[in-house]
């Protein structure tokens, strides 16, 4: 066989989705196997490549499965529901909050943290969440909510929402450093949680992805205040947009004292 249609065989395995690990990781065993003797260095080296590969998913899946140990601990729950919000800090725009509830054992390579992903790896990692997730809801409150009743307030009022919007009911709820009151399901708040369990990781990623989103919609109302890019945090030039143009409708009065 020609080292193009070996290269074509092996570029065949990669390109499986991301969520076939297992398959990929199998049949670059079988790729290595089938071509362990030939010794032409164009196909050593893509002998080589693939047992990287393997590595690679080996340790990614050991990451993740790392990452399971809360929803392990609690293992007698059936639905463990994570929860993180996004949004607390900018100067525009509403603060949203993320319900995550996964089936158990559901391995999903890369799942991190929002902030720990790059935007095309969230918006991937979002589409599987959506299709895999026994159940995902959003709550959000908006600027002037937050200006009405303040950002803590209106952050944990966003996540009583999300949990109230799952098609489920959690038997316990993993969430991002936060108590959520008046809600009557056992919590467990986790310092950094978004990078410690799979659920709230999960929450982090939907909650992100869906802000942005409405962001990138607000620069299209709201042009000049470069929402597409900042999603409303105070980068220099969207402070010195306000401070030119004066606040908008999305802009937290009470965050934007200093500017105007």
């Amino acid at each position: 066989m020609k080292i193009g249609e070996i290269k074509k065989n092996y570029d065949e395995i990669m390109a499986r989705p991301l969520m076939e690990y297992d398959t990929i990781k199998s049949e670059l065993m079988c790729f290595i196997k089938d071509y362990s003797l030939d010794d032409r260095s164009g196909v050593v080296k893509l002998i080589e490549k693939a047992k990287k590969d393997i590595q690679k998913i080996d340790d990614e899946t050991a990451r993740v499965r790392e990452m399971m140990k809360f929803e392990n601990k609690y293992n007698d729950k059936e639905y463990i529901c994570g929860i993180d919000e996004v949004g607390r800090g900018p100067l525009a725009g509403p603060v949203l909050t993320a319900a995550v509830v996964l089936p158990r054992n559901l391995v999903i390579p890369y799942l991190n943290d929002s902030k720990q992903v790059s935007k095309k790896n969230r918006d991937m990692l979002y589409e599987i969440i959506l299709e895999r997730a026994i159940s995902v809801s959003v709550g959000m409150n908006t600027a002037a909510t937050i200006d009405s009743i303040g950002i803590a307030k209106a952050n944990k009022d966003a996540m009583k929402q999300a949990v109230d919007g799952l098609s489920v009911r959690p038997d316990l709820l993993l969430i991002d450093a936060v108590h959520i009151p008046d809600i009557d399901i056992p919590q467990v708040s986790i310092i950094k949680g978004d990078c410690q369990s799979v659920s709230i990781a999960a929450a982090s990623i939907v909650a992100k992805v869906t802000r942005d989103r409405i962001m990138e919609e607000m620069d299209k109302k709201y042009p000049g205040y470069g929402f597409k890019s900042n999603v409303g945090y105070g980068s220099a030039e969207h402070i010195k947009a306000i401070k030119e143009n004066g606040p908008c409708e999305i802009h937290r009065k009470t965050f934007i004292t200093h500017f105007i």
